[in-house]
């Protein structure tokens, strides 16, 4: 099994919209996919609520069967329209992609 760990920190404001409606937004969009890919075995989107200046606020966790199934989420058309609302309302992003 494959899982990949993704953690970002989100502008305070982006797009019109708050951090925290950004981070609602992108858990429902996130959590979407997994009707939309069937490589997904599971996806998981947490909103942090620790308030301290180091946390992340957002963290995405996933489980592939595989490598390639990871590859085939990561290059999907939805997934990276998601990467491009992403990339539009994070200052930081961090990734972890392990087997287990």
């Amino acid at each position: 099994m494959v899982k990949h760990i993704v953690a970002l920190k989100l502008k305070e404001n982006a797009g019109g919209k708050s951090k925290d409606e950004n981070a609602r937004m992108l858990k429902r969009e996130i959590e979407g996919l997994k009707s939309k890919i069937k490589e997904i075995r599971t996806i998981e989107v947490g909103i942090n609520f620790n308030p301290a200046a180091d946390a992340y606020h957002l963290v995405v966790v996933a489980e592939f069967s595989n490598k390639k199934d990871l590859d085939t989420y990561q290059n999907h058309p939805e997934h990276q329209r998601i990467v491009g609302i992403m990339k539009e309302v994070h200052d930081t992003r961090v990734v972890v992609d392990y087997e287990s």
